[in-house]
């Protein structure tokens, strides 16, 4: 991998998260709205970020398998999925359990082992 291709998958590991947090933000902005379901998606601003935020995500998705296999692409998607809890624990106050710490330590590991393999 050259480092182009290290800094594209590293960007999309971090945008990633970032999307589940622009998720997260609209449930919570979701409980100050009043109305049908559908109506109140409508009003959802963060909600339409993170579309948005997607979209943006999926391209950028799209342009790392122009460049790497998918394979060793998406192993950095574990380290994005990482960051989301740590994320939830550090913005939204959410609960962090030594579970949940040992599961994404083992992730982790896991994502430096499919690294570490030869001719990477």
């Amino acid at each position: 991998m050259t480092p182009k291709d290290i800094a594209l998958c590293a960007s999309f590991a971090v945008v990633l998260p970032l999307g589940q947090s622009l998720f997260k933000w609209a449930a919570v902005y979701d409980k100050q709205l009043s109305g049908p379901f559908v109506a109140r998606m409508f009003q959802n601003y963060p909600l339409m970020g993170a579309g948005v935020w997607y979209a943006m995500t999926a391209v950028l998705w799209f342009y790392v398998l122009t460049r790497v296999p998918l394979s060793t692409a998406y192993a950095f998607s574990l380290v994005g999925a990482c960051l989301v809890p740590l994320v939830g624990w550090l913005v939204f106050k959410e609960q962090a359990t030594w579970h949940l710490a040992a599961g994404y330590v083992l992730m982790l590991a896991g994502f430096f082992l499919i690294l570490a393999r030869p001719g990477l």
